[in-house]
């Protein structure tokens, strides 16, 4: 897996290849260091999970095919 920099909606974000933890194929983790968010997104599954990098407190979630209760 990798790490690039790139530039999401003027801010800088790094960006690491990682294994979905919904599906296991490849997936995106976005590192937002000026809104100290942490997003991980995958193409395959419609996996997206958000949480704040300073509390890990979930921000926003959607996973496809997890039953929530």
């Amino acid at each position: 897996m990798s790490v690039f920099e790139v530039n999401v909606e003027c801010s800088a974000a790094t960006v690491e290849a990682v294994h979905c933890p919904n599906c296991g194929k490849g997936a995106e983790r976005h590192h937002l260091s000026d809104r100290q968010l942490i997003q991980v997104q995958c193409p395959h599954c419609d996996y997206l999970m958000v949480t704040c990098a300073a509390t890990g407190n979930v921000r926003e979630a959607y996973a496809p095919g997890i039953a929530a209760y």
